[in-house]
């Protein structure tokens, strides 16, 4: 097996697992709305999820685990797509700001500052920000 292999398959499944992660907070009701599928559908073939890893990763999402990324840009990404998750759901129950405060935590961010972060980032999708004034917002909290 060669370097590239390697590289190749730790990447893959470094993006199965985020996939995994934003079904999760999909799941967080039980339910996938047709919101959360089209993000879903867009997500996967982004990250180069094949139709048998999407169907797999629904059925057995729990089983992957949230693998933080060490690059702070790549935390910052990750938070966003779980963020604008979230909101895509359409329903501000407090299971899914559970969820999104364990996946922040999950993704490397400070756990004394998870609530504020996830709160913030929650107003910042909400607001309709891109990806830049989200992570600028964040910044001001962390």
């Amino acid at each position: 097996m060669s370097i590239s292999d390697l590289f190749d398959s730790g990447f893959r499944a470094r993006n199965k697992d985020h996939f995994a992660a934003i079904v999760r907070v999909a799941m967080s009701d039980d339910v996938i709305t047709e919101d959360e599928k089209t993000f879903l559908d867009r997500l996967a073939s982004n990250l180069d999820i094949s139709k048998d890893e999407y169907s797999t990763i629904l059925k057995d999402y729990k089983s992957h685990p949230i693998n933080p990324p060490v690059d702070q840009d790549r935390r910052f990404e990750r938070f966003y797509d779980l963020t604008r998750m979230v909101w895509a759901d359409h329903i501000e129950g407090e299971n899914q700001f559970v969820i999104l405060r364990k996946l922040c935590i999950g993704l490397g961010f400070d756990p004394d500052k998870a609530n504020a972060l996830s709160n913030e980032a929650i107003n910042l999708v909400y607001d309709g920000v891109d990806f830049e004034a989200f992570k600028a917002g964040l910044l001001n909290i962390q």
